[in-house]
């Protein structure tokens, strides 16, 4: 008899790049309309874009009772969007000299790290708390918005496919939003059983196989956007997303849960994997230090190190 569980991962990873893109590419298209810098759609528009399947995969885990692929799923994406993804972006030369943007949004992934790092040892997220991290994203969100409004912008928006016409834009929109939510309980359906036949932890489960699944848009977006030389998008797309999987992810999941439990195991390795990776990105953009392609070819070395050490370990 085949084993389909591969099968329905492939699938999973499918519909979630395919909802992402619909998503992302009508919301830009929506931003556009209305006016929006470049950067900040990077940072909000695209950013919540691109981590609607961690939001998907998270909330799914945890109605299915498996918090630990919830949260395997956030720190591991995490990791992948910092390491594989900026990495990627860095080796094609979009790291980009830090402007004021991208250290805000860099100071806000700091603390956003920080605070997920004391969740973590706490060994909860309590539904109040989630409460809190929402509110968080939404005010930062609000902030970086008004803070960007009426300031030169030199980026441009990367090309869109989607027609000019706000309905078709908004129709792409929540037609993506339903292939991310399916794609979601497909690639979980499968992630969980080949953790059954396998014997893989599903704490392992959320930090390889869900969390590279659920960074691919992220990836996808990031390396068109350093592609076409527009380093603001590219960087402010993988800041912006891993604020948005601390906060808005685990925050959300954290309400539709009542709280989340966090195993004791995410505090003995993964948490400082976590914060090492978020933390030397973000101390460099702060610093107005460029990432280079040698740097960044380091980045995707040490994410294939760790996700080698995850399995042989």
């Amino acid at each position: 008899m085949i084993d389909s569980d591969p099968l329905l991962v492939i699938i999973g990873f499918l519909l979630l790049i395919g909802g992402a893109e619909g998503v992302v590419q009508g919301a830009v298209r929506i931003a556009d309309r209305i006016q929006v810098p470049p950067l900040l759609i990077g940072f909000t528009i695209v950013a919540l874009g691109t981590s609607l399947p961690e939001l998907a995969v998270a909330i799914e885990a945890i109605t299915q009772n498996k918090p630990e692929i919830a949260i395997g799923g956030v720190m591991g994406s995490n990791v992948a969007n910092i390491m594989l993804v900026l990495g990627t972006a860095c080796m094609l030369g979009s790291g980009g000299d830090a402007g004021a943007g991208l250290r805000r949004d860099a100071m806000a992934l700091i603390i956003a790290t920080v605070i997920l790092f004391i969740f973590v040892y706490y060994g909860e997220i309590p539904f109040i708390a989630g409460l809190g991290m929402i509110g968080l994203i939404v005010g930062y969100f609000a902030y970086s918005y008004h803070y960007s409004k009426g300031k030169e912008d030199h980026e441009d928006l990367e090309e869109n496919w989607l027609p000019d016409n706000i309905v078709i834009a908004i129709i792409a929109t929540i037609a993506g939003g339903i292939m991310i939510w399916q794609g979601a309980i497909v690639m979980l359906e499968g992630a969980t059983g080949l953790a059954t036949t396998y014997g893989i932890p599903d704490s392992v489960v959320g930090l390889s196989i869900v969390a590279l699944g659920t960074s691919l848009p992220e990836l996808a977006v990031t390396v068109i956007a350093a592609i076409r030389k527009q380093g603001g998008v590219a960087v402010g797309n993988v800041l912006g997303s891993n604020v948005m999987n601390i906060l808005g992810v685990l925050g959300a999941s954290s309400v539709v849960g009542g709280g989340i439990e966090i195993a004791s195991d995410f505090a003995g390795r993964d948490i400082w994997v976590v914060v090492l990776t978020s933390g030397l990105v973000a101390a460099m953009l702060l610093d107005d230090r460029q990432i280079g392609p040698r740097v960044g070819a380091t980045m995707i070395v040490g994410y294939i190190a760790y996700m080698s050490f995850l399995y042989f370990s």
